[in-house]
């Protein structure tokens, strides 16, 4: 999904329904043959709805996405861990990337002993035309990365930027699938094609998609490394988080990344020996993102008053069990703990609370007149907005029924809608919404955060796709300006001057209404396999959609060994 329908996130004919496993075994016929010995597959799921074929490692849309499977089939170069975003990547793919001092430019060497799922030898080549294609087909270049020259010689890969990428190192290196150049350079349109047998360098190929499910096998032979101990991966798309909740909790799902309302009761008590919930914190938050392009909300005043009337408190409480999105208390929307180093002194003590009667005098002053319990525009016109997203995804249906209430607290009269996935994300990529909640992409420093919600670089025309940020089509040169000077920094204290200014940009205009800070965690059961990160071991986040999930799958041993 980014966190529902990856990141993410989701970061989501029929995959599943709630009681339909991955496979076609019956539910009662799944559970007899997780008792026994020698279970050697492994039953992921996510609660992302109907999902249409498509193995296209670079469509944000993709079932491959949706579900993760793509980080299966596709590697990256490195591995990085956003538990520890401190600590530097694992080389993957690349034996070795070293930065430029500039970080203009990097050198990567590429591991000699990988193969493709057909046989052929992964080389620089491959590397080399995975960014060329990034670089010249835009729509698949969702980071807007600025690729320059990219050259090879021998085993070495060298790229060039037009700018510093001191903030995209892990985007770069840690995110971007590599793909075969002697399958992708036929392929007549990479961004549209569903890439129907992909060919990848990961430990799994394709075995089939259908309304069943995606099963993937292990490879026989040729993968660069110890093959994985999991013989078969079996993902299932559950109709909603409700359906996703009841197959955790029955043993026909034992991996996954959804919203379980009294989790405890739900889920754990269910087998307590091994069901568990892993949700370390990290820099990225959930915020409503608002429609800058649609009037009246293209008037900071208007949703600097919105903001003003958001609980928080109830949102933490209601929507999201007391335990999945930490409520934002920091007016930056920067997190508690992670974020607590970087706020700005003018905001080191401004907290959100729920201020009605100064979100009123706020919008008399800006020329907006309450009737009753109709807010009007300086036009005279009501104000009216639509909240959307998916259905499945229960926590968020909440929290747009709070907002709602808030709303109409200062004469916003609010509809939610509840769209199909896909609908949903193709909507609000190609701007046509009018409010919606969503996450932000995270990293080691909030530069990931505001660059999500407000970089000029990211902006794209209503009607084009915006797959990585800027979804409310927010203006503002000085917010891209300071986002470019925190990036192309060379000094931690240039970075801090720019990271201030950053928010005060953030807290002034209101481009989104942070509500909650992110989570990289997962819902699992150790009955079969165990190996998982935990507080204890926290090599990597527990989201089955990330590209970490194959290192996961690697770190797997069965449970009776």
């Amino acid at each position: 999904m980014q966190r529902r329908t990856l990141f993410a996130a989701v970061l989501a004919g029929t995959l599943a329904t709630g009681g339909i496993a991955a496979c076609s075994d019956s539910p009662n016929a799944n559970n007899a043959n997780a008792n026994k010995a020698g279970v050697d597959y492994l039953r992921i799921g996510m609660p992302n709805g109907t999902q249409t074929e498509n193995h296209n490692p670079f469509a944000g849309t993709s079932s491959a996405n949706a579900l993760g499977y793509k980080w299966m089939i596709y590697e990256p170069l490195t591995q990085w861990n956003p538990v520890k975003p401190a600590d530097p990547a694992k080389p993957w793919l690349a034996k070795e990337v070293k930065w430029a001092a500039d970080y203009k430019s990097a050198d990567i060497t590429v591991r000699d002993n990988a193969t493709w799922s057909d046989g052929q030898k992964l080389t620089a080549d491959d590397v080399a035309y995975t960014f060329t294609l990034l670089k010249t087909k835009p729509a698949l270049n969702a980071n807007a990365i600025p690729f320059g020259d990219i050259t090879v010689n021998g085993a070495v890969v060298h790229v060039t930027f037009t700018s510093p990428q001191f903030v995209n190192q892990n985007k770069i290196m840690a995110s971007t699938p590599i793909v075969p150049k002697h399958v992708w350079e036929k392929i007549a349109d990479p961004t549209t094609d569903i890439n129907k047998n992909p060919i990848g360098s990961g430990p799994y190929t394709l075995k089939s998609f259908t309304q069943a499910g995606v099963v993937l096998s292990v490879r026989t032979e040729g993968y660069w490394q110890d093959l994985p101990k999991v013989k078969e991966l079996r993902y299932t798309s559950y109709a909603d988080n409700s359906a996703q909740t009841t197959a955790l909790a029955n043993g026909e799902s034992e991996w996954s990344f959804v919203f379980i309302p009294n989790y405890q009761a739900t889920f754990i008590s269910k087998d307590p020996a091994n069901h568990k919930v892993w949700a370390p914190g990290v820099l990225g938050i959930h915020a409503l993102y608002l429609n800058t392009t649609v009037k009246p909300f293209d008037d900071p005043k208007l949703r600097q008053a919105m903001n003003m009337v958001v609980n928080r408190a109830d949102i933490f409480n209601q929507a999201e069990a007391g335990y999945f999105h930490p409520q934002i208390n920091s007016v930056t929307g920067l997190p508690d703990g992670a974020g607590d180093a970087f706020i700005a002194p003018e905001y080191k003590d401004k907290k959100f609370t729920v201020d009605v009667a100064g979100a009123k005098a706020l919008l008399q002053s800006a020329g907006y007149k309450l009737n009753g319990t109709t807010l009007t525009d300086p036009a005279g016109k009501p104000v009216k907005i639509k909240l959307s997203d998916p259905a499945p995804w229960s926590d968020y249906q909440t929290t747009l029924e709070i907002l709602k209430t808030n709303f109409a607290e200062i004469g916003i009269q609010a509809t939610v809608e509840k769209p199909n996935q896909d609908v949903w994300d193709a909507s609000v990529q190609k701007g046509d919404f009018e409010a919606s909640m969503r996450w932000t992409n995270g990293g080691a420093t909030p530069y990931d955060i505001y660059q999500t919600i407000m970089d000029g670089d990211l902006l794209k025309p209503l009607g084009t796709a915006a797959q990585q940020g800027n979804f409310g089509r927010f203006k503002s040169p000085e917010a891209t300006a300071a986002l470019k000077a925190y990036a192309n920094a060379t000094s931690d204290d240039a970075r801090t001057t720019a990271m201030n200014l950053i928010q005060k940009i953030f807290v002034e205009q209101a481009p989104a209404l942070p509500v909650g800070s992110d989570n990289v965690g997962g819902d699992y059961s150790t009955k079969n396999w165990t190996g998982w990160p935990s507080d204890a071991d926290p090599y990597a986040g527990m989201q089955p959609t990330q590209p970490y999930a194959l290192d996961i799958v690697l770190h797997l041993k069965p449970a009776n060994s």
